[in-house]
């Protein structure tokens, strides 16, 4: 990547306030044209939402859109989109025993109406409070119920099973730690209680440990920031077998989205750490060694990202994909070329991975990191890739889903996936600029803890 130094939030306010009034609209566009019946909206073809079959781990995402919207204009009928939304549809994903994306979906919509309450910016109800309480209380229990035992630690696996961990569960996490400050724990057979925050820091120290490399010779490709999708575990004896992937190219390249929800993961449980009482850490490992990890787990991986991304902040689906050759030796030292005939970007990696690097920055008090941050964003509040076509109904262009399974819908005339949205990409971009909006304007610092 190329920094800026001189680049301040400030700088981007007039994109941002452009960026709202399109991402309205098509929030507006989705509402008005999406056939529910089909299933939770995933990604685009042709510049239409679609839904694809695996899990329904997008829906927190599309009302969780609406929220942000009215967190970010005040416009009350997002929020009561928002509102209605996650009273009538939501409620399943409470209670889904079968994935690790409770942080995604409930996070995204109960935990925004609670933080908006707590803030003030939506009048104090007690039924309605409770109602978003019990709601985070119980996903999170369900989240950490979700778990494969390692001598020592463990963590929560993936839906490929006890043996699967994915980078991607990260920023799941949030869904343990909002459960913790609500006075949560699980309750197993014969009552007895397991802390989520215990849960937390285990699931964070088995990843930081597994799939993030660090450069210490753990193989042959073991390089500072490297992360593998998915770490497998023999189930029968607790076993490190292998790095694998499932949306990457290779378990020895990375997939970069992967990589990006690491990035932004750890260094927001650096910050809700900073609330969590030291003698609720020391029988966890202590203060010192579990910052320890979670900080070099996030500087390498936000490392990584700004030494192997284009220099306007996007990076390629995979830094090691077959055909990367073919863009030449001076890939990161050029801007990203989302209709090149090689490999595609993938925008979405970049709207997660950025707030990633903003809150890192922040965290350091490292101008290289908030700096790499607020390029990112400029590039992504351009007209490169914000979708201003009004039919179209994504919000950010060149967003990848899974490139090895041939999902993501190549236009005619090219010869890799381009000019496409996805539900998780739109979702971090607006999460992203309400970020930055109110660092900008000094507003309330933008967190997902109590």
């Amino acid at each position: 990547m190329k920094l800026n130094p001189a680049i301040k939030p400030s700088d981007l306010k007039p994109s941002l306030e452009r960026f709202w009034k399109v991402s309205a609209q098509k929030i507006e566009l989705i509402n008005s044209e999406y056939d529910t019946s089909q299933g939770s909206p995933v990604f685009t073809v042709e510049g239409k939402y679609v839904t694809r079959g695996w899990t329904e781990w997008t829906q927190g995402f599309q009302y969780g859109s609406e929220i942000l919207q009215f967190d970010a204009t005040g416009d009350k009928k997002f929020l009561e989109m928002g509102k209605r939304n996650t009273v009538e549809k939501m409620a399943p994903h409470i209670t889904h025993f079968g994935v690790h994306d409770h942080g995604f979906n409930n996070v995204s919509t109960y935990g925004n109406l609670l933080r908006l309450m707590n803030e003030g910016r939506i009048p104090e109800d007690e039924w309605e409070r409770n109602f978003y309480v019990m709601a985070l209380q119980a996903s999170s229990a369900v989240q950490a119920k979700r778990w494969t035992s390692l001598p020592g630690g463990g963590y929560i696996h993936s839906f490929n099973g006890p043996h699967s961990l994915f980078a991607d569960t990260m920023r799941s996490l949030r869904i343990l730690a909002v459960g913790h400050q609500l006075g949560h724990s699980l309750m197993g057979e014969n009552d007895k209680k397991t802390s989520l925050l215990e849960r937390l820091v285990q699931h964070a120290k088995t990843t930081a440990d597994y799939a993030v490399f660090y450069g210490e010779g753990r193989d042959f490709y073991d390089v500072w920031g490297r992360t593998a999708h998915e770490s497998i575990f023999n189930v029968n004896d607790g076993n490190y077998r292998c790095p694998n992937t499932l949306q990457g190219f290779s378990p020895f390249t990375t997939w970069t989205r992967g990589l990006s929800w690491v990035m932004t993961g750890a260094p927001e449980q650096l910050e809700f750490l900073k609330t969590v009482d030291d003698a609720e850490l020391e029988p966890l490992g202590g203060r010192e060694v579990i910052e320890g990890f979670f900080l070099k787990m996030a500087k390498a991986t936000c490392d990584f990202f700004i030494d192997n991304t284009a220099t306007d902040g996007i990076p390629y689906w995979d830094t090691g994909a077959l055909d990367m050759h073919k863009l030449g030796p001076d890939v990161y030292q050029r801007e990203s070329e989302p209709f090149n005939d090689a490999e595609p970007v993938d925008s979405s990696a970049a709207a997660i991975g950025a707030q990633g690097l903003l809150r890192l920055g922040r965290y350091l008090n490292d101008s290289k990191y908030t700096t790499a941050g607020l390029t990112v964003m400029q590039t992504l509040l351009s007209d490169k890739y914000l979708s201003l076509d009004p039919s179209h109904q994504g919000l950010i262009l060149h967003s990848i889903y899974h490139r090895p399974n041939g999902w993501d819908h190549i236009p005619e005339g090219q010869t890799v996936p381009c000019g496409e949205s996805s539900m998780w990409g739109d979702y971090h971009a607006r999460e992203t600029a309400l970020y930055v909006q109110r660092l900008a304007n000094d507003e309330p610092y933008y967190k997902f803890y109590l």
